[in-house]
């Protein structure tokens, strides 16, 4: 594989394109090409302009109606854009007509979030679950796709499989996709030795939409220093800590977060990290009670812990970003009803979310505010499972 090289090049400049259906309305595009524009910003792209269009179901041939297609060739032309990202993964067809149309490079969702992975990846583990997402990705694209490839340089969405010399064989791409599986077999033989080596301790795993802070709460935690920053997937690979609360000792993992959307190929190709989830006995789900949109966020993660069989497990809900969360309060002589802008975060305490999970903190990471009342309510539920599994070893508790 050719390795991408990182050049002091200018960002690319994009537009954004979005489809409004019943399935995904108009009230949550904006909210959505928000997130888009996050993860170009974190591919290295400027958003320069968004386009959304209300449509029953998207184009099956554009993705957008011919009109709306028109406008966004007109201003790609007459302000020098470089890339055209849609917030849906594309069919080989649509990617195909929508460049011969625009005649510039056209990335879905899917590519985008690859090309970040891609950028991402540190470790051989990471390197080749991304590789090899890439060309589950690639092989059903290869007809019109390796032409402007060949034609590139770098640039977003081009790191990966075959910058300079594309193969155009399908054979030659699959065999390629047999070899990365076998290296990933491997890999994941080691990493499940790794594991069996940590003895019996009590695993604690960190899981969330991706942004919402798990690094910051690991560092804090474990006193250790995982990166962290505020752009999307900032964590890939899997770093397991061991921790001590009080005198109780387990292992604290951070995951990589889950977004939107997430590529199935993806999610395939990261379940042996993933697997630190599966194999853990409490998680951690991180939200970010700042969001707008959090219970949504909520719902993405527990609908992948279900795709990965972790949603059983027993889950400690953790609100962070309590020092970044702002509502607009009501007039006193505004008699509409209250909605979920009006909504305090002492009026959210008292909601389903507090109700409903019997282990559940608001928090502020960044801050630190109520950590010491989050350890020690994750210290009670880790003691709890340590004394039934373990009930003879109680010289660990002689400091309560």
């Amino acid at each position: 594989m050719t390795k991408y090289i990182e050049t002091d090049i200018k960002p690319e400049r994009a537009v954004l394109v979005g489809v409004a259906t019943q399935n995904q309305p108009e009230n949550q595009i904006h909210e959505y090409l928000d997130e888009l524009a996050f993860l170009a910003d974190t591919a290295g792209a400027i958003t320069v302009r968004r386009f959304y269009q209300n449509l029953q179901y998207p184009n099956p041939k554009t993705f957008v109606g011919t009109g709306k297609l028109e406008e966004i060739r007109i201003y790609v032309e007459n302000n020098d854009i470089d890339l055209v990202i849609f917030d849906d993964e594309l069919s080989p067809s649509q990617i195909r007509n929508i460049e011969r149309e625009m005649n510039k490079r056209v990335l879905d969702r899917t590519n985008l979030i690859l090309d970040i992975f891609a950028k991402r990846a540190q470790t051989a583990h990471a390197k080749v679950q991304v590789e090899l997402a890439q060309y589950q990705y690639l092989l059903p694209r290869l007809t019109g796709m390796w032409t402007h490839l060949e034609r590139q340089r770098g640039g977003i969405g081009l790191r990966g499989p075959g910058e300079t010399e594309i193969e155009t064989d399908r054979r030659v791409i699959r065999d390629k996709i047999a070899r990365l599986k076998e290296q990933l077999i491997k890999i994941d033989n080691q990493k499940v030795t790794q594991r069996k080596n940590r003895g019996k301790m009590i695993r604690v795993a960190l899981v969330g939409y991706t942004n919402v802070g798990k690094s910051t709460i690991m560092n804090l935690i474990s006193k250790s220093d995982v990166f962290a920053e505020n752009k999307l997937f900032a964590t890939l690979d899997t770093t397991v800590r061991k921790v001590v609360v009080d005198n109780l000792p387990f292992l604290l993992s951070d995951t990589v977060g889950f977004i939107r959307k997430l590529p199935h190929g993806l999610v395939e190709s990261f379940k042996s990290t993933l697997d630190e989830v599966r194999e853990s006995d409490i998680l951690l789900h991180v939200v970010d009670i700042s969001h707008p949109n959090f219970e949504e966020q909520i719902q993405v993660v527990n609908d992948t812990l279900n795709e990965i069989d972790s949603a059983d497990k027993p889950t400690f809900i953790i609100f962070n970003k309590i020092d970044a969360f702002t509502y607009v309060k009501k007039d006193d002589d505004d008699l509409t009803p209250k909605n979920r802008k009006n909504y305090s975060l002492e009026d959210l305490k008292q909601t389903w979310m507090a109700k409903e999970n019997a282990f559940c903190i608001f928090i502020s990471a960044k801050e630190k505010q109520n950590i010491d009342e989050f350890k020690s309510l994750l210290y009670q539920k880790v003691k709890e499972i340590h004394v039934s599994r373990y009930p003879f070893n109680d010289f660990l508790y002689e400091m309560d």
